[in-house]
């Protein structure tokens, strides 16, 4: 692993989907994709990512869909993201598996909510501080979504960003994943209510339970995660309640590729 310097980007170009045809004239655009998913899950494949280059400097916009596509991600086509890690009183960390529903990554075990930040008012954000503001934004939405957290147990001012990762991963033939994940840590206790349509079991566990699981070869994790958890994850677990400021607030890329 290798972590690259971001730059800033000035003169960014308007971020619509006709940037994106323009950068990807022969993009895949086919709907025919999604025949025999379930109907939910592809409802939101329509919601819009951010497009980034490889500095996370946003470029435009896409569908979910078209993001995730990897005959899409084959051409370079990269998007935003966000990974929560949240931990409870204990230090024990949340963790989700995905619903059967899901069309990327199903049945998989992951942290405890991992999603986009949209191309909406108060998502967005050309500069680091900006964005870091629209993925706990973002944040805030898909944990309730997905797990019915209230918005009120996980305010905006405790999120900490710890960094970005830089990684690609293919879900199947078909999809994948290309993303800048801004990596996010909150300690708060819940009340859950989760989603079955995006949910189909939870729970916590300390580092050495995770250790435990992940020796378990009836068990599937998804690959951002495994990766987190192979590089960082645990030193930074380590130092959740003193020292983990050193860690946050990173400006490099961690590239994972």
């Amino acid at each position: 692993m290798s972590s690259t310097t971001t730059t800033t980007t000035t003169g960014l170009q308007p971020m619509t989907a006709e940037t994106i045809l323009r950068l990807f004239p022969d993009i895949d655009t086919n709907n025919d994709v999604l025949s025999g998913y379930d109907e939910e899950q592809i409802r939101l494949m329509d919601e819009v990512c951010i497009v980034t280059d490889e500095n996370d400097a946003p470029v435009g916009k896409a569908s979910k869909k078209t993001c995730h596509l990897m005959t899409n991600i084959n051409k370079g086509l990269l998007h935003r993201a966000f990974s929560v890690f949240l931990f409870n009183d204990k230090n024990e960390l949340l963790l989700q598996q995905r619903a059967s529903e899901k069309i990327t990554f199903p049945d998989m075990w992951t942290n405890t909510c991992c999603s986009h930040p949209l191309a909406v008012s108060g998502e967005t954000g050309s500069t680091l501080p900006d964005a870091v503001e629209g993925a706990k934004r973002a944040a805030q939405r898909k944990l309730n979504h997905e797990l019915g957290i209230k918005k009120e147990q996980v305010p905006m001012e405790k999120f900490r960003f710890l960094t970005r990762i830089h990684y690609k991963a293919p879900s199947d033939g078909k999809w994948g994943e290309h993303e800048v994940d801004y990596i996010l840590f909150i300690k708060a206790n819940v009340d859950l209510e989760p989603n079955e349509n995006e949910v189909q079991a939870t729970q916590y566990v300390s580092a050495d339970k995770l250790k435990q699981l992940f020796g378990n070869p009836s068990l599937k994790f998804t690959p951002w995660f495994k990766l987190i958890c192979n590089s960082m994850l645990f030193e930074w677990w380590e130092h959740l309640d003193e020292g983990l400021e050193k860690y946050t607030n990173e400006q490099e890329i961690r590239r994972m590729l």
